[in-house]
């Protein structure tokens, strides 16, 4: 089996279009088009369906996909082998802004000899992120299973640290001037957290903290952005939204918002890293150690279920890789 065509096919199928994988790979299209079209004729299946908006899988393309993700990181695997040192170590995180990324950038800053690569898997279901990481894709994700049990044999979450929430409002709400809050007095507002996937891990959070708190959790309306977000909470005398207390958020200073600590009990976050269940990444240990050095979230707290079922401890991460 010809290893680049199975290469351009998962490219195609990741991107979508097959001009985009021809630009990644740096070869034409007609190219990743043969290459797709000997695949298909090797497996004696349509791997896609052409649309106007470029290919979609078809049900035996999905079925490949995982196990084509498997040759071509081996292959890689087998490449970076026998060449001098080794890739970084790649982490996924949600975005660049998000508590995630910048906790990875305080230890980054503390460590700057490390060999960081720190990207952001456009996904929202976490059994892809699980994929990548078994695939070895991936040595770590910033992603959480809600059931543990529905994880990759070969793939452990383990907890990295927790992130408390804050209120954040504009200068006329009618808590703007309050130093901190608790989840009774934010009953009767309007939350607004645009864009919620369904069945996400965010979603399963948002719908657990509402039953438990009796919260109005507003998902409504398509998320255009953080900017546009803060843009709307700094003119509002109603809306409030939640951000965890290590995300960067920047606003003009005209927009005067204000972050506010949610107490008794604290609101809380749980981050997990989605890790190989054998031969991480050497990088790993110590990273987990520095989360493991983070200041405790105030008591009492509030996390979801998850949190209690999910393993809370870095065991098994020995950076036996070679």
């Amino acid at each position: 089996m010809d290893t680049e065509a199975v290469r351009s096919f998962v490219r195609a199928a990741e991107l979508g279009q097959l001009q985009h994988a021809a630009d990644e790979l740096g070869v034409t299209q007609q190219a990743v088009s043969k290459r797709v079209a000997a695949l298909e004729r090797e497996l004696a299946v349509r791997l896609f369906t052409r649309t106007a908006r470029g290919v979609e899988l078809t049900l035996d393309g999905q079925a490949f996909l995982p196990h084509a993700r498997s040759i071509v990181a081996g292959v890689d695997r087998a490449v970076a082998a026998v060449r001098p040192g080794s890739r970084a170590l790649r982490i996924d995180v949600l975005g660049l802004r998000s508590a995630q990324a910048v906790v990875l950038h305080d230890y980054w800053r503390s460590h700057p000899e490390t060999d960081l690569d720190v990207v952001t898997l456009r996904v929202d279901d976490p059994q892809v992120a699980a994929a990548a990481v078994r695939a070895g894709e991936l040595d770590a994700s910033f992603r959480a299973v809600t059931d543990p049990a529905t994880l990759p044999p070969d793939v452990r979450m383990i907890h990295a640290f927790d992130s408390p929430l804050e209120l954040l409002v504009g200068p006329g709400h009618p808590l703007a001037s309050a130093r901190t809050v608790t989840p009774c007095q934010l009953r009767e507002l309007r939350i607004w957290v645009p864009g919620i996937v369904p069945r996400s891990e965010w979603a399963e959070f948002y719908d657990q903290l509402a039953t438990a708190f009796e919260l109005r959790i507003d998902a409504a309306g398509p998320n255009f952005g953080n900017e546009v977000l803060l843009d709307i909470l700094a003119d509002s005398v109603d809306v409030a939204t939640l951000v965890g207390s290590r995300d960067r958020y920047l606003w003009p200073t005209r927009h005067d918002l204000r972050r506010i600590p949610i107490v008794n009990p604290t609101l809380a976050y749980p981050l997990f890293l989605m890790v190989p269940g054998t031969n991480p990444h050497p990088g790993l240990r110590a990273i987990v150690d520095h989360f493991a050095g983070l200041a405790p979230i105030p008591e009492p707290a509030w996390l979801p279920s998850w949190a209690a079922t999910a393993h809370r401890d870095a065991d098994g991460i020995t950076g036996n890789r070679r």
